[in-house]
């Protein structure tokens, strides 16, 4: 399909409507009791950023300790804390809400015409959930902390540490229960509140991936709170499911762990990659080649990504013969990983592509993701994972996937549908800006340590031999860079609260339905139910709609 409008509305005459969902109340409890799922959105925005900059804290910390060879900034067991901090606070209390919690929140209901996501009020206990369970992630940091990794490997959780485990264990039991409650809060919106005509195949790719990463948060997440649960009991009560003497197996622990885990990549990438479809299809002003091969990737990652969690335990005394099949099935969970590159590729194949600031940041997120992506074959293969395992190799390829997929991801989507949740533009010059430092650094902070790890530099220590200084120095100077790059949106975002230019309704040009209702939108999103009959990103109607209408911007 051809593309049909490559100019962007004139701006200087919009205004802001009067009534809006920020305008509608006033005070601090209007928030906290808010049952409107753009609010709540909002919150999580808030409490994630907060987090975000906390987790930022730790692994800064870990860079400058790695500068030297030896521990001469952190005591090893401090550095053991800082990691595992680190990498708590950014999965369980970031990455996982991310898209999900803030933009899910906010558009999920929007994109498929309804005025509230189906469970308001559990929408609410979410939030409060997530909060409370980052409470629980600062105290036991503040108490002393925890060292077991994020990973929780038993038995030195159970057995050998005297640190804050019990209460980091609960806090993300705890949290586990808000992503539960959003995955079914978004299940049933998308099953019983579609509008009139938006038929499964006319859904945005949007609600296709998050719909996906809430069936996982819904069948995966309550493994991971049994495994944490039964580390509590064994700690308190000992009572034995993983501890030999008494008749457990810690490898059962891992089991366990890792059928959450592997799976919650996917809960993590999943919704990133409905915000790129978003990116892409807009910005070259195509519909998404091959729609349907895009959608059905979803729910083939959601399902593929629950038969390959024993890929994280080659090297733990598995059966020679399991770890063969799961080999074999952890390539073929790439395959629909690689439908997707291959799609938003052709989809940009003759589109009328500008480089707006989301753009850039979904041009990183390909490149990023697909070294990420074509790291973890190398991973899923028998021979080389014995030899990579356990070093920074693996650091760099969950780092590629994570930070440079989905995190890249998540500030395309910010940028995207910052003018629709706030009604206000950005500095254009400063973000695109931002989003090629962010660029720059990420590749001079993880590109090192796929070489790290291949030379054997393990990861989880303080110390190292000094024939590795040269690539954590340029690693740690990258990661300077990389702060920078993730400070300068925080900074302009807020400014364009008050100065930034009015945005107008739909100021990309984009066909989903949130374009086409004012910015920022009403409480009840739209003021009558829309009637959908056109297909998802078809720019020939929107042409079509914008030369019939009489247009008043604002």
């Amino acid at each position: 399909m051809s593309s049909t409008i490559v100019s962007l509305p004139d701006q200087t005459t919009a205004t802001l409507p009067k009534h809006t969902y920020l305008n509608n109340e006033y005070g601090l409890k209007s928030w906290l009791l808010t049952r409107d799922h753009k609010r709540i959105g909002i919150l999580y925005l808030i409490t994630i950023t907060f987090f975000f900059f906390i987790g930022g804290a730790m692994a800064g910390l870990v860079r400058l300790e790695l500068l030297t060879p030896q521990t001469d900034l952190l005591a090893a067991d401090t550095y053991n804390k800082v990691f595992t901090m680190h990498g708590i606070i950014m999965i369980f209390l970031f990455l996982v809400p991310s898209v999900p919690g803030t933009l899910g929140n906010f558009l999920v209901p929007i994109m498929v015409g309804a005025k509230d996501l189906a469970f308001p009020k559990i929408n609410l206990l979410s939030w409060y959930l997530n909060t409370i369970g980052g409470i629980m992630v600062l105290a036991a940091l503040i108490s002393g902390g925890v060292d077991t990794g994020w990973t929780f490997t038993t038995p030195l959780s159970t057995h050998y540490v005297n640190t804050h485990v019990i209460t980091a264990g609960l806090a993300i039991f705890v949290t586990g229960f808000s992503s539960i409650f959003t995955g079914i809060n978004i299940i049933v919106t998308v099953h019983r509140m579609r509008a009139p005509g938006m038929t499964w195949f006319r859904l945005p790719l949007f609600i296709w991936s998050n719909y996906a990463a809430s069936i996982l948060m819904v069948l995966g997440t309550p493994v991971l709170a049994i495994a944490l649960v039964l580390v509590v009991l064994e700690r308190t009560i000992g009572i034995g499911v993983f501890d030999p003497t008494k008749g457990g197996d810690p490898l059962l622990f891992q089991h366990l762990f890792w059928f959450y885990s592997h799976p919650a990549v996917y809960i993590m990438i999943l919704p990133g990659m409905g915000v790129i479809s978003e990116v892409i299809s807009t910005f070259s002003r195509k519909r998404v080649f091959g729609y349907t091969a895009v959608a059905f990737s979803s729910v083939a990652i959601a399902v593929f990504g629950f038969l390959v969690w024993e890929h994280h335990m080659f090297i733990m005394g598995v059966s020679s013969y399991s770890a063969l099949i799961f080999s074999l099935l952890t390539m073929l969970v790439a395959v629909p990983s690689a439908i997707k590159i291959f799609n938003w590729a052709a989809t940009l194949y003759k589109g009328s592509i500008t480089f707006e600031t989301p753009m850039l940041y979904a041009f990183g997120f390909m490149g990023l993701f697909t070294i990420g992506g074509l790291t973890g074959v190398f991973l899923g293969s028998l021979g080389m994972d014995v030899h990579l395992t356990e070093t920074y190799f693996i650091v760099a390829h969950f780092h590629f996937v994570m930070v440079g997929g989905m995190l890249m991801a998540f500030l395309a989507g910010i940028h995207f549908w910052w003018p629709k949740i706030t009604g206000r533009m950005y500095p254009e010059n400063l973000s695109k800006l931002a989003a090629l430092v962010t660029f720059i650094g990420f590749i001079l902070t993880f590109f090192p340590q796929f070489i790290l790890g291949y030379l054997g530099m393990p990861r989880r220590y303080a110390a190292y031999p000094p024939e590795f200084q040269v690539l954590n120095v340029l690693s740690t100077a990258g990661a300077t860079v990389l702060g920078v790059g993730y400070l300068l949106p925080m900074l302009y975002l807020t400014w364009s609260l008050k100065y930034g230019k009015i945005a107008g309704p739909n100021p990309w040009q984009a066909t989903g339905l949130e374009w086409q209702i004012q910015s920022p939108p009403v409480v009840e999103n739209f003021l009558e139910t829309p009637v959908v009959d056109y297909e998802a990103y078809d720019y020939e109607w929107l042409a079509n709609k914008t030369r019939n209408e009489v247009h008043t911007v604002g």
